[in-house]
């Protein structure tokens, strides 16, 4: 019985006690159940009690009482305590506990996954770095974290796209075309320019693909120069994602937003919601009306749009493309954003607390890193993927809150101990399938399952744990928190670690297999197939050997 189906028989219990007139209340639809502080006091208990007992006008330990009597007879229901005020503490017994271990290798893949977030459909926005170099430390966090929150929401239900916007408009593409044209001539770099080896290389991409670039004139080569570098560097950016185990749905364009009258079409469409004043020659939109600071300029008297403006064709693409709800993952310089983003869709006629969310991370810091020698003054994430792995890093970023500042030891990802939190997760897996494979050797396969002989104290808690892995996935989903899954993963590695040194899977060469190797071997292979799904939504690998 998972923690699930308990939380599902305990609310039928209460709406049995209803209708039989116990007493009258409404019941919710979900019933949460957690682990006791002490396992002494039973595998799982519910404040239920306390929660509805004066709604009904009972004392909540009546209530709890009451609704005792009705869990009692819950088939693997060994028994139900009335604690305090009114706790209700429940144990099963070791079949319907045990037969998790089942539940979970046929469900495979799938296991873990719920419908918590089913109807949702969302844009998923994160990364977005400039076309103009590669990948820094400053983008490793938000590929990491926006990548595992997508695919917690995606495991949890809701239909996700993951987005990255491309800022291939203005005045910083010129910047960086000329950059990349000086290189070439033997100029130095322009001021406000680019510098760094891999404007170099961008040159010699661009030479390749059109030899005759340093006969044009210096108006003629940077339309070029800026397409065929934009390019290269788009594709460096690409190929440094996937290394890093992130792939996007979508690339969207900036510079289309502009040349398909997206952005003037946004001005038009925000002045019809009445949200739009033309003061001295330029358009303003009054975000102050949705609790922005200050009024924003969408076009300059000049007559040329502002980046807001672009955010708002930006944002009404994403509205008129059915995305319901639109995350943005950005950094905590970008603090000042939240207000003037939520406040643009109130102006399009969206609710700014359901259709928009803004997520404001802290920035990491890695200790010994270097510089890139491509790009001079940044530390690139090919450098880091290349010197301390792309699952070490995945792991680490993915087990804090984006909101906490976070700073990485590389002597801790590099060592093979149990107090490097990937290696150990990592390792459980690995254990557990070398495990199945040598207990497969010895001939013990899983042609028999009898959960009742699952009732070791450690088998009791790693099947806990195990059985909370899908709630732990709906509440990442729900509060775009990934790394509650990575802390319950280290619960789950740890009491596999405490199972596997107390219960044999396989026996001893002197021993006959027997239905409790056989019924063990479930167990293992539960735990094998719990923690390869957790790593992969955290997307790190679960190797078969370490």
């Amino acid at each position: 019985m998972t923690p699930d189906q308990l939380s599902s028989a305990i609310a039928a219990c209460l709406r049995d006690a209803v209708a039989a007139g116990d007493f009258e209340v409404d019941v919710p639809s979900e019933v949460r159940v957690e682990r006791p502080k002490s396992r002494e006091h039973g595998d799982w208990a519910t404040n239920i009690a306390l929660q509805l007992g004066k709604k009904a006008g009972l004392p909540p330990r009546r209530f709890a009482e009451l609704l005792a009597e009705r869990l009692a007879g819950i088939p693997g229901v060994e028994s139900v305590d009335v604690a305090g005020p009114g706790f209700l503490n429940i144990r099963l017994d070791a079949a319907a506990a045990g037969e998790l271990a089942r539940t979970i290798v046929e469900a495979g893949e799938a296991y873990g996954t719920n419908e918590a977030l089913v109807g949702h459909v969302v844009n998923m926005e994160f990364v977005s770095a400039n076309p103009t170099g590669p990948l820094h430390i400053g983008h490793t966090r938000w590929a990491a974290l926006g990548d595992s929150i997508a695919r917690v929401l995606k495991a949890s239900g809701a239909e996700v796209t993951r987005e990255y916007y491309i800022n291939d408009a203005g005045n910083q593409m010129n910047i960086f075309a000329l950059s990349v044209y000086n290189r070439l001539h033997g100029l130095p770099v322009p001021d406000g320019g680019y510098p760094g080896e891999y404007i170099r290389e961008l040159g010699d991409q661009v030479l390749r693909a059109h030899p005759g670039i340093r006969e044009l004139t210096l108006e003629a080569a940077i339309p070029v120069i800026r397409q065929l570098a934009y390019e290269a560097q788009l594709k460096d950016i690409k190929a440094t994602l996937a290394d890093f185990g992130v792939e996007f749905d979508v690339y969207y364009s900036e510079l289309e937003l502009h040349s398909t009258g997206a952005v003037e079409d946004a001005v038009d469409r925000l002045r019809k919601q009445g949200h739009v004043d033309d003061v001295d020659g330029a358009v303003w939109l009054r975000t102050t009306d949705f609790g922005d600071d200050k009024d924003r300029v969408l076009i300059r008297a000049n007559g040329e749009p502002t980046y807001f403006a672009a955010d708002a064709a930006y944002y009404l693409s994403k509205k008129d493309r059915g995305f319901q709800e639109k995350i943005y993952l950005l950094g905590a310089d970008h603090h000042g954003y939240v207000n003037r983003l939520k406040a643009l869709a109130a102006a399009a006629g969206d609710d700014p607390e359901r259709n928009i969310e803004v997520l404001i991370g802290q920035l990491m810091s890695v200790n010994g890193a270097k510089l890139s020698k491509r790009a001079g003054n940044i530390i690139e994430l090919r450098d880091l993927i290349q010197w301390l792995g792309a699952d070490a890093l995945r792991y680490s970023l993915g087990r804090y809150p984006a909101d906490s500042p976070m700073t990485i030891d590389p002597e801790l990802l590099k060592r093979n101990t149990n107090d490097n939190p990937v290696f150990y997760v990592q390792y459980a897996h690995a254990r557990s399938r070398a495990a199945s494979v040598n207990a497969e050797e010895k001939g013990v396969r899983r042609s028999v399952f009898d959960a009742s002989l699952l009732g070791h104290e450690t088998e009791n808690e790693l099947l806990s744990h195990l059985g909370r892995f899908p709630s732990v996935v709906a509440q990442a989903a729900s509060f775009r928190e990934p790394h509650r899954v990575a802390r319950h993963l280290e619960l789950v590695a740890g009491a596999y670690h405490r199972w596997y040194s107390s219960c044999r899977v396989a026996p001893l060469a002197t021993e006959p297999v027997e239905d409790v190797n056989r019924t063990r071997l479930w167990l293992n292979d539960a735990t094998s197939q719990v923690l390869a799904n957790g790593l992969g939504l955290l997307g790190v690998s679960a190797p078969e050997k370490m």
